[in-house]
């Protein structure tokens, strides 16, 4: 009869865990980091402080290299909702900043991270491209207010006519919806201020052309009184 050495299952069981157990909290702490940097990047990119928004997604990518090397041997760790968060996050602020700059979009393989987490990164960028639009619009920027709604559109189509499980996407459909109801808000507010815009050109238009002719009407003299 065979012996059954319960000791070293448990010894083994409690090596394994706990390795397992500090490589989680090891990508925890830096799938957070991760996600503070990307929103830092996100705030750099309103303000126009591209270099400074460059730089800090260059340090989140650093980081989601190191966790990759971390759970190397973990997985199921690296698959786990933490850090496709921190892709997610990462991959939002990259394409933001790209998109932005007027620059090539790029892919999940050259950020390196999964096609899950890029995709909704995508699809929430185009929440900051709203709000990027909103401030060149105040600034009277049609030309790239026109750019960055044609943009969003075509991420929403792109994105819409992916139809896969959300178990594949990661609940990507909801991504979606709240994508297609800042676009229609989007396209309101562009719309409204488009046409005040051409009203107003043509108001000082107008007024350009009767203070011209003003300008060119001779004075009436005072007529001699009779007498």
């Amino acid at each position: 009869m065979k012996t059954i050495d319960i000791q070293k299952i448990h010894t083994d069981a409690d090596t394994y865990f706990t390795q397992k157990n500090l490589a989680r909290e090891h990508e925890i702490a830096l799938s957070r980091k991760v996600i503070q940097l990307s929103g830092s990047a996100v705030r750099f990119i309103h303000r126009k402080e591209f270099a400074e928004a460059q730089q800090r997604i260059l340090q989140a990518r650093n980081l989601l290299e190191q966790i990759q090397t971390t759970t190397k041997e973990h997985p199921d760790l690296y698959f786990s909702g933490t850090i496709q968060d921190a892709q997610k996050e990462y991959a939002e602020a990259a394409v933001s900043l790209a998109i932005i700059q007027q620059q090539n979009l790029p892919g999940p393989a050259d950020l390196q991270v999964e096609w899950a987490p890029y995709i909704n990164g995508l699809g929430e960028a185009i929440g900051e491209l709203r709000r990027h639009l909103l401030y060149e619009m105040i600034h009277d920027n049609m030309d790239v207010c026109e750019y960055l709604l044609q943009t969003m559109d075509d991420i929403y189509g792109a994105l819409a006519a992916l139809i896969f499980p959300d178990a594949l996407t990661n609940n990507l459909r909801r991504t979606v919806d709240s994508a297609r109801g800042i676009i229609e808000k989007t396209r309101g507010d562009f719309t409204s201020a488009f046409m005040n815009k051409k009203l107003q050109t043509h108001i000082d238009h107008m007024t350009r052309l009767f203070e011209n002719s003003d300008s060119r009407t001779s004075p009436v003299k005072d007529m001699p009184e009779n007498g």
